[in-house]
């Protein structure tokens, strides 16, 4: 892939606990071209989210390398790290709970200017009320509490500050899926007009796929910890090659009633990160398992260009 802004390899989060590690994110290696959505998706613990903040060191990975544009963000000293985070910046998935609520919204979006020093009080708040204004709120709103907020103008607030020190790389977490259907079409269009306007590279987290098909070019699809597909999101939907990204596929609901699906339904709950299955971490709800799925992760099948799956079956499957 030519000119990634961000480029993973082998990165590794473990978190040590009283029980045993964790092994939140396995070795995952992608690029994420500039200028481009990159939609993130799996199921709940399948640590997508840890992988969102470990690219960014807001979580510490354990090993493996982040380069931004370049640079090992992974070997980077405190300071430094400091002011490569004005280039790089997360929306978080809880509107509510990401937002100060004894803090004016004003004083929410300028918190990341005045914490770099950018420009002086005046500035700062012609800056805030701009960026207001393109999320599609109004400038006076800068005074208001967010409690005084629906859950989509508080988005829209998060939005704001992401954007506050005009960053080149955010980090979406879950962005929309604490919102209704209707507001997330919203929130969804602003985030490609926002793209588009600014020339922004995003990394979209997510669970929903068909939210994922709309805004991405391209997806990575995880499974505890380790990046089972990775490929163009139109030929990821067309032509899935992993049975868990098949699974995920099927699950999708269409409005058309008459239409028949063929749903793959997964047996069972994905297994704890303190004990994950040997070989193919998939293997135990798989229903093409077969005992050689169990001895070590399968390297990288190309289905096509830009496409990869991690299956052992894969020729058999297709």
């Amino acid at each position: 892939m030519l000119d990634p802004l961000l480029s993973l390899q082998g990165l590794t989060k473990v978190f040590e606990t009283p029980r045993g590690a964790v092994q939140a994110v396995r070795d995952v290696s992608f690029d994420i071209p500039r200028r481009a959505i990159v939609g993130l998706v799996g199921e709940s613990g399948s640590g997508k989210t840890t992988l969102g903040r470990s690219v960014l060191r807001l979580t510490e990975p354990t090993s493996g390398q982040t380069f931004f544009d370049g640079v090992d963000l992974n070997q980077l000293d405190a300071a430094e790290m400091r002011a490569m985070r004005r280039r790089m910046q997360i929306i978080f998935q809880d509107p509510v709970a990401s937002l100060n609520p004894r803090m004016r919204v004003g004083e929410v979006i300028a918190e990341g200017l005045r914490a770099h020093g950018v420009g002086n009080v005046r500035s700062r708040r012609d800056t805030v009320a701009d960026l207001l204004t393109e999320v599609g709120l109004e400038p006076d709103h800068m005074a208001r509490f967010p409690h005084e907020f629906s859950g989509g103008q508080r988005q829209r607030i998060g939005i704001a500050r992401a954007l506050a020190l005009e960053p080149e790389f955010i980090v979406a977490d879950e962005s929309v899926s604490a919102l209704d259907v209707s507001i997330q079409a919203q929130v969804l269009n602003l985030l490609l007009d926002i793209r588009d306007r600014r020339d922004l590279t995003m990394l979209f987290i997510a669970h929903d796929l068909s939210v994922v098909e709309y805004l991405c070019e391209q997806i990575v699809v995880m499974y505890l910890g380790r990046v089972v597909e990775v490929g163009p999101s139109r030929e990821v939907y067309l032509h899935p090659a992993h049975p868990y990204t098949r699974a995920l596929l099927s699950a999708i609901p269409h409005p058309d009633p008459e239409r028949h699906t063929d749903r793959q339904i997964l047996v069972g709950d994905i297994p704890s990160p303190l004990s994950p299955p040997s070989g193919c971490v998939f293997r135990t709800r798989c229903p093409h398992a077969i005992p050689a799925c169990a001895e070590g992760f399968h390297a990288p099948t190309v289905v096509s260009p830009d496409h990869l799956s991690f299956c052992k079956r894969q020729k058999e499957l297709a």
